[in-house]
């Protein structure tokens, strides 16, 4: 058997790619953009990769072509795969019928937080000796690898409510029918596919449908937006967290999250003293641990194995410290996230100086749907460089005009990376948030320290 991935190098297909190679699937892929760290695991795990989507890529023909969502009506390869006839299948049914037909599925969804709150999960039943298999939208250090098939029923899935493919336009998590679902968080984000929060909720609730009566769904107390997905109708046992309130609960945290109590009931059954900080890792911690505790891993060991647990590339990463200057990458691109990101590095780092440098680069950022609370967002940064390039639809000036003179914008990463120098001492933290590759600034900010 050998299938061609389309769109190979994003997280969830490169993610679909290292489980169909350990399936001992014959594997190859091709992507507009060939780039590490993912095109790194998927050569080192024997997978052809190929730049560009060129029809001569597909001949001769593999015996099934899966669709990254990335892929639209117009690709030269997917113009070829239609016009010949070839089978092909979105990434998201592949999965469900190669994967996870047979699998207690633990899907992690909301709209912040997936990618930790997965990853947490993923090793909480590690380190309990349950070996589950998982498929992340990023690379937890604990694992050093994006996917596995695991060797047991669990299998951990990141559940992204972003569209199947250009033939599937439903979300991709209604693909996984899930035992144990965790929602996160729910706001309005993907303004390219989606026209308001009422659309993603109709999503979230045909997942819901989809989880048994003897399953669980794990949710925050008192969010508005998930209680109403809720009353539209849920056949599942509900189990609620939170911070001081909900049925599992952390108290007594510490003002960075770095510590905290697990309550089940009015009943102390754990604590956590970490490595991670801010208010919504905790929250993060308290789905995990809700999810686990559902397939048989007790609090208290729960606790115990996020001790341990290292964190995710890209998440409030530390990439070096030159000269007393501390250099953070963080995958932050939407308001609440950039606000719980910030808040946790300001609870850790007191009054210490943040230099928040901020790519707005998402599709919904682009289209100015944030441009409302973004300033907002950037408050607890002590000086803001705002990074305007040619795809941004609106202009960011008028983020500046509300933050004052703490805030600037600049149209070139080297002149960032030069002001941003300028700006630092020791002792100070350069905070740099994209979901991007940000033009490899991380390692430019280093660089231009080093030379200071």
């Amino acid at each position: 058997m050998h299938i061609h991935i389309l769109g190979i190098c994003g997280t969830f297909m490169g993610g679909v790619a290292l489980l169909a190679r350990e399936l001992g699937i014959t594997v190859s892929g091709s992507d507009a953009n060939v780039y590490p760290p993912m095109s790194d695991q998927l050569e080192a795990a024997g997978i052809t990769l190929q730049e560009g989507y060129l029809p001569e890529h597909l001949d001769p023909a593999p015996d099934l072509v899966v669709m990254g969502n990335a892929m639209s009506r117009g690709n030269l390869a997917v113009e070829y795969v239609l016009n010949k006839g070839l089978p092909y299948v979105s990434g998201p049914q592949w999965l469900a019928e190669q994967v996870l037909k047979d699998k207690w599925v633990l899907a992690v969804s909301g709209t912040h937080g997936k990618t930790t709150t997965s990853s947490m999960l993923a090793w909480i039943l590690h380190d309990a000796g349950m070996a589950p298999g998982f498929l992340i939208g990023g690379v937890p250090e604990n694992f050093g690898e994006t996917a596995c098939l695991g060797k047991t029923p669990f299998f951990v899935i990141e559940a992204d409510e972003y569209d199947t493919a250009f033939f599937d336009k439903r979300s991709k998590f209604i693909h996984y029918h899930p035992r144990t679902l965790v929602i996160n968080n729910l706001e309005f984000d993907h303004a390219d596919i989606f026209d308001d929060l009422a659309a993603i909720q109709k999503q979230f609730h045909h997942v819901i449908r989809t989880v048994p009566s003897e399953g669980l769904l794990i949710t925050p107390s008192h969010v508005d937006a998930i209680d109403a997905v809720i009353r539209m109708g849920c056949w599942t046992p509900q189990q609620t967290i939170g911070l001081n309130e909900g049925k599992l609960r952390a108290e007594n945290i510490a003002e960075d999250g770095s510590q905290f109590d697990v309550v089940v009931d009015g009943e102390r059954t754990g604590h956590v003293d970490w490595s991670l900080i801010g208010m919504h890792n905790v929250n993060n911690a308290l789905a995990a641990i809700a999810a686990a505790h559902h397939v048989g891993v007790t609090i208290e060991q729960a606790c115990e194995a996020l001790v341990q647990f290292k964190g995710i590339k890209r998440r409030l990463e530390l990439r070096g410290k030159v000269n007393g200057v501390s250099v953070y990458d963080d995958f932050a691109h939407h308001p609440t996230a950039i606000a719980t990101t910030l808040a946790g590095l300001r609870a850790n780092v007191g009054k210490q100086k943040i230099i928040a440098i901020l790519e707005p680069r998402s599709n919904t950022m682009k289209m100015g749907v944030h441009q409302q609370t973004l300033a907002d967002s950037l408050k607890a940064a002590d000086q803001i460089i705002l990074f305007e390039d040619a795809g941004l639809d609106w202009s960011l000036s008028e983020i500046t005009e509300q933050l004052g003179d703490k805030a600037r914008v600049e149209a070139s990463i080297d002149t960032i990376v030069k002001r941003a120098t300028a700006m630092a001492q020791e002792g100070d933290h350069i905070l740099v948030m994209s979901n991007g590759g940000f033009g490899g600034i991380h390692q430019k900010l280093l660089d231009s320290l080093s030379h200071e």
